[in-house]
């Protein structure tokens, strides 16, 4: 349970804080010293036999990469762990964006606005009526035949028989013993000597 509590993204942007014993708001120099003061307690070095010091060290390292880095406060102030996690997959720069785009009003107005221009009617509408119902598709010009599809043996068959038609077998097996000298041997117009 434990473990599924620190998995799930926050929003409140307090936890690393509370990691360093700070409260949020805290300035450079104290996230410095209050990291140093963690960092020699729970060093793993101190603690050879206790795992768990292991693993708070590894916590105390990630707030401070964190609070350090100024953009990632930035965005941890104000969005908590989900914003860090948002400025991973998209971009520092993107994460105002993603929140402002994922928030109900702009849902909302993005469902209000298809729905009063009927955007969304008129897609479905084409797609329907072009695509799956044919009733309303283009008609072709008159003396051209209309594009159908033709299955790969078919066209291999009909190919076949052009061929044929036209007088040339269509090459269907490859010689056996053939080799690269007698492809040239067989070729008796080609020459590939040079004359020094």
């Amino acid at each position: 349970m434990a473990e599924q509590r620190q998995r799930a993204l926050s929003t409140s942007g307090e936890a690393l804080y509370e990691i360093l014993a700070l409260e949020k708001g805290a300035t450079h120099d104290e996230i410095k010293k209050s990291y140093r003061k963690l960092a020699l307690k729970y060093h793993p070095d101190k603690n050879p036999d206790n795992p768990e010091a292991a693993e708070k060290f590894k916590e105390i390292n990630n707030a401070h990469a964190t609070l350090t880095d100024l953009s990632k406060r930035n965005i941890y102030d104000k969005y908590g762990s989900l914003g860090l996690y948002v400025a991973e997959q998209f971009g520092e720069e993107n994460v105002n964006t993603y929140f402002m785009l994922s928030s109900w009003w702009a849902k909302g107005l993005f469902a209000v606005c298809g729905l009063l221009t009927g955007c969304y009617l008129c897609c479905c509408l084409c797609c329907c009526f072009n695509c799956c119902c044919g009733k309303c598709k283009p008609k072709a010009p008159e003396g051209e035949q209309q594009e159908f599809c033709v299955s790969p043996e078919d066209l291999e068959e009909q190919i076949k028989n052009d061929m044929e038609r036209d007088g040339e077998t269509p090459i269907t097996l490859q010689p056996t013993n053939a080799t690269e000298k007698t492809q040239l041997i067989g070729d008796s117009h080609r020459s590939y000597r040079t004359e020094s």
